[in-house]
């Protein structure tokens, strides 16, 4: 990290500074959730519902491996950024050396087993029936390019704690353009199907890959290694893979969500709920851009300022990105209530050669989306105390609470209820499962992160209060 960007995470206003570094990675999760949404339309409207739903099933493998380098870059970037706020260049190399290598080893195991075991995980997955085939097209030729999906996860959050923000909205952008792009030559142009979506979108990993290789490899980057920072070092590993556990148990609770939700639903309505639920996810990837936006703007300005020992700047980072979270949630909030059936719509093809099947379950998920999408957005304006609560534990190092925290929403409260409401409530025993456990979770992490701050961060001392 240059001078200049440590001078501005340590020194420059909050609000500004947060601003600064918000935007940007709002701006790039907004592109990629933009790339997944559009791409979800491209798919729906010139392939069908089918391939929605079946992309929807392989989406807990590829998630989950690329999840493994978010995880590996979220813990290292949390030692980087409090490394460079404490001046020590050589941790932060070393750090940034061992990220690589593990990530490198790691995918590539999980990829040839993936690959291995892939017609026991597509239907374990929820790919049964007329899913299988079209899921297997996909899951078959993105599998290939997650490896670089993963060294992007990674490399995306160390440029975010170098304090170069817009590069790392730049490496997210280009992918999803990229891709995007693909999608209408090879689907729509070549008619190339499943197999043209699958191939645009590794293609996509593959190019952002190439830029932040170029990042890192340019004057840039102030992360030069060497051949001896990718030699493992077990002390570091273990603070990687403390703090990445964290974001790594997120999302494997995400692929298990996914795994639940897709046979649930596919027990209470076949093919056509399975494409409800794939049509929310995407929304919940794409509608909250603005607010997981703030959070990754908040994670490197706490992380730096607690290393630096400033803890009046962190309680005011802290409150400051819950108030923007929050007022941003909101707006998300107001939208999703108001819009969810032409919202709907644009996921659903009015070819004129739709077969009886497809119209019919184009008709099921028309009628069913609206009152589940508002039911599972109806404790949006609220999650913003959840999101930076958890955040601020993993910014600073913390990772029990920040593993606990973060699970509680999706691991402690969510998967019971969806285990326990459908076999009383049927279908809405499903969407009322996301309010509930979001009202919950962020009782429990509001109550938490209220008793650090009171008791860790006091204002104006140099000096932290040690841990009991």
């Amino acid at each position: 990290m240059s001078r200049a960007s440590a001078d501005q995470l340590g020194n420059q206003p909050i609000g500004k500074l947060l601003v600064k570094q918000a935007v940007p990675a709002a701006i790039g999760i907004l592109v990629m959730s933009l790339n997944v949404l559009v791409d979800s339309i491209f798919v729906g409207n010139w392939i069908g519902s089918i391939a929605i739903a079946a992309i929807n099933v392989v989406l807990p493998v590829s998630f989950f491996i690329g999840a493994l380098g978010m995880a590996i870059g979220i813990g290292g970037a949390s030692i980087i950024s409090r490394a460079l706020g404490a001046n020590n260049q050589e941790k932060a190399l070393k750090t940034f050396g061992n990220q690589i290598a593990l990530t490198l080893l790691v995918t590539v195991v999980m990829v040839i087993l993936g690959l291995y075991y892939t017609d026991s995980l597509i239907p374990a997955f929820g790919g049964k029936g007329d899913l299988f085939e079209t899921a297997k097209i996909y899951y078959t030729i993105v599998l290939y390019g997650v490896p670089f999906l993963a060294l992007c996860m990674m490399g995306n959050t160390v440029i975010r704690a170098e304090g170069k923000p817009k590069f790392a909205m730049n490496a997210m952008i280009i992918p999803s353009v990229g891709n995007l792009v693909l999608d209408y030559i090879f689907i729509y142009v070549l008619d190339w199907g499943m197999t043209g979506a699958a191939w645009a979108t590794t293609i996509g990993y593959v190019l952002c890959f190439a830029y932040i290789l170029y990042f890192f490899l340019s004057k840039n980057s102030e992360l030069k290694i060497n051949w001896s920072h990718l030699g493992f070092s077990t002390g570091i590993l273990k603070e990687i893979g403390a703090l990445g556990f964290v974001t790594l148990s997120r999302q494997a609770v995400v692929s298990v969500i996914y795994l639940l939700m897709n046979n649930i639903l596919f027990n209470l309505g076949g093919e056509a709920m399975v494409a409800v639920y794939a049509i929310i996810g995407r929304m919940l990837m794409f509608a909250l851009f603005p607010v997981f936006g703030v959070t990754q703007g908040f994670l490197p300005i706490a992380g730096f300022n607690y290393g630096a020992k400033k803890y009046q700047r962190v309680r005011e980072s802290i409150n400051t990105a819950i108030k923007y979270a929050a007022i941003l949630a909101t707006a998300v909030f107001i939208g999703l209530m108001i819009f969810p059936a032409e919202i709907a719509g644009l996921f659903l093809s009015s070819r004129p050669d739709l077969s009886a099947k497809e119209l019919a379950m184009n008709a099921f998920v028309l009628e069913h989306t609206p009152a589940a999408m508002r039911w599972v957005f109806a404790a949006t304006p609220i999650i913003a105390l959840q999101l930076i609560g958890a955040a601020y534990f993993q910014a600073i190092g913390k990772a029990v609470p920040a593993l606990l925290l973060t699970l509680s929403r999706q691991g402690f409260f969510f998967i019971p209820l969806i285990l326990i409401l459908p076999n009383y409530l049927g279908e809405l025993g499903v969407w009322i499962s996301f309010p509930i456990s979001d009202v919950l979770a962020t009782v429990v992490t509001g109550y938490f992160l209220r008793r650090e701050v009171k008791n860790k961060l006091i204002p104006g001392s140099e000096i932290a209060v040690k841990d009991p």
